[in-house]
């Protein structure tokens, strides 16, 4: 079963310096009906105006995913990390018993990104953060691994998170068609472009909510970039 969630209707927040789209309650944003998806309770769609970006602040108990769709985030905290992710790359931290960072955009552009928060299997872990370069973003078949709950991905490359779930996403040419397992249930957030499934067009923007399946197929309608997150009910 899927439910299409079109960007029109997520939630929004215009800071001058920040424009931002919520797929679930943040913020000033509650929607009731809204507050999560599984273990998935973050996902903001952010638009960070060039020399701006978020001053430094806590997070504990969340693993935040952060997906660079263009230009760059420079990130530091409290444990002496430090360090910057370009666009197609990606970034975690693990919140765990308490950190505080920060995370700006000290480039001459514009920078968009998907912001992602993932509840931990388990509470109190030791706070953490790494970034990964990912150059070889072409879907063949199946969208490449980003972000694993699995300690034998991070041999492919993958960041590893503290939960049983995953973070896939490709570049997928025009016209070529994609079948995506899934393990739990998924989201799927279309970064660029457009594609079609199950008789759906959607657009950037948009987001898909896929349960009871065990694979999601779907066309590229135009040049494209796909996001899905797998993650427990």
């Amino acid at each position: 079963m899927i439910t299409v969630y079109p960007y029109e209707s997520l939630g929004r927040a215009d800071h001058g310096w920040l424009k931002t789209r919520y797929h679930f309650s943040f913020s000033d944003y509650l929607n009731r009906h809204r507050m999560n998806f599984g273990r998935l309770r973050v996902i903001n769609d952010d638009k960070i105006k060039a020399g701006s970006g978020f001053d430094m602040h806590r997070h504990e108990n969340m693993e935040i995913i952060t997906f660079v769709r263009s230009g760059a985030i420079t990130h530091q905290d409290t444990k002496g990390n430090e360090g910057r992710t370009e666009a197609g790359n990606v970034q975690v931290m693990s919140a765990g018993t308490g950190i505080y960072h920060s995370e700006f955009n000290l480039e001459n552009e514009d920078t968009t990104l998907f912001q992602i928060w993932i509840m931990p299997k388990s509470k109190g872990i030791e706070p953490r953060w790494e970034t990964a370069q990912f150059s070889n973003r072409k879907a063949n078949g199946s969208l490449p691994l980003l972000v694993s709950g699995r300690k034998e991905d991070q041999d492919d490359g993958a960041l590893y998170i503290h939960q049983d779930a995953s973070i896939s996403g490709g570049l997928i040419d025009k016209g070529k068609q994609i079948t995506h397992p899934i393990k739990h249930q998924a989201y799927m957030i279309i970064s660029e472009g457009e594609i079609e499934i199950l008789g759906h067009a959607l657009k950037k923007g948009d987001g898909i909510e896929i349960i009871d399946e065990d694979s999601v197929s779907f066309t590229a309608l135009s040049d494209a970039e796909v996001i899905l997150i797998d993650v427990p009910a």
